[in-house]
């Protein structure tokens, strides 16, 4: 049942990056950014107020999100503090870049969370992994040949910079969620989550973005903004419901999630009309596998 959630979860994953670049394109990034995050508030913003006036009510429909105590609030901020500072990152690079470049980098995340693991932990690789990792780092640099030829050099782009913090950030956040949903109820979770999300962006907003809003790209309404939030709020209820369920392995879940990037290769090819889709594909096939032998060597 959890590799269906993490499956699922994908598909409204690979929609929320096309709905993403959509407005991103010529867009200002940090209200684009705040707007879609403040969606995602007002979503559960009844879930919070019901919970503590009907509990009842709202545990029947499974989306009751109990109170947290100071600790759990603090840990919650941390997680937002992660994620917030990934998006950043990611949405400024996904304005800059092809969606067929940003989307195959941002697919490395578990082979990160791989890294991590062996920096941190001290973790050793088994031969299925070793030949991922070889498979995950050759076509990555044949990749960033495939994006030489659009003018993109990888290890020269600032842009290139931002998608790579930004996934490594996704990973620690990946890691970090599997410890904080065996302790706090998934839907506080997500619900306070978007409230501190919220918090964190408003002072970007009011401190760095308004006040130079005038020499930067300016900022337009679009639909899509919404589709942005309502679309991570689904994907990441399947996601955050794949993580509580018994047996479930954050391994598998972080590479199924990252499957949306075939969709938002494909989808975002065909929408925004991009070059090199043939290299880039074959070249993404060959990163895929990487990170599935990489997940299928950690069981």
């Amino acid at each position: 049942m959890w590799s269906l959630a993490a499956l699922l979860s994908a598909v409204f994953l690979g929609i929320y990056d096309i709905f993403k670049k959509s407005s991103l394109n010529g867009n200002a990034v940090i209200p684009v950014l705040f707007f879609a995050t403040l969606t995602s508030t007002a979503i559960f913003l009844p879930v919070v107020i019901g919970s503590y006036l009907n509990p009842a009510f709202f545990t029947n429909i499974g989306l009751y999100a109990p109170s947290l105590n100071f600790t759990q609030h603090l840990q919650v901020l941390l997680k937002a503090v992660i994620v917030v500072s990934s998006w950043i990152l990611a949405f400024f690079a996904m304005k800059h870049l092809p969606i067929s470049i940003f989307a195959p980098i941002r697919s490395t995340g578990p082979f990160w969370t791989l890294i991590g693991a062996l920096l941190i932990f001290s973790e050793k690789l088994n031969l299925i992994q070793w030949i991922g990792v070889t498979l995950t780092l050759l076509f990555f640099y044949l990749f960033s040949t495939a994006g030489k030829k659009e003018g993109i050099e990888f290890r020269k782009n600032k842009w290139i910079f931002f998608i790579v913090i930004a996934t490594v950030l996704g990973a620690v956040s990946g890691l970090y969620d599997k410890f904080i949903i065996a302790r706090i109820d998934r839907i506080a979770v997500q619900a306070w989550f978007s409230f501190y999300q919220v918090a964190i962006m408003l002072p970007v907003l009011l401190l760095l973005w308004m006040p130079n809003r005038k020499n930067s790209t300016p900022f337009n309404w679009r639909w899509t903004i919404v589709a942005i939030g309502v679309t991570l709020v689904i994907a990441d209820f399947l996601y955050f419901y794949a993580l509580s369920l018994e047996g479930a392995m954050i391994s598998m879940i972080s590479a199924l999630r990252r499957s949306s990037v075939l969709l938002t290769f494909t989808l975002g090819a065909i929408v925004f009309k991009e070059q090199n889709l043939k290299q880039k594909g074959i070249y993404l096939v060959g990163i895929l596998a990487g990170i599935l032998l990489i997940t299928l060597g950690s069981r």
